[in-house]
């Protein structure tokens, strides 16, 4: 098995993991339960994942994180906007 297919199952099923979650607070707006300290760890966490993947070439953390990225990144926003 290559090693990049691997990597491209990983990102596929943690990227869509998140997904429901991200969608379940954006279409209702309730942050009320969501640590902002942590979406901002994970976010930050998402880029230096992102930037690895940048400087490794590979494609599946490029992808998975810039995905994964702009759904905590939407959530961060609601929840410094909602409370």
């Amino acid at each position: 098995m290559n090693l990049e297919w691997l990597g491209y199952l990983a990102a596929v099923l943690t990227t869509l993991a998140f997904v429901p979650q991200a969608v379940k607070t954006i279409r209702s707006r309730d942050t009320s339960g969501i640590s902002l300290g942590m979406y901002v760890v994970f976010i930050v966490g998402i880029v230096c994942w992102f930037c690895y993947g940048i400087v490794l070439g590979s494609w599946p953390m490029i992808l998975a994180n810039a995905v994964t990225f702009v759904l905590a990144a939407v959530i961060l926003v609601l929840k410094l906007r909602h409370g």
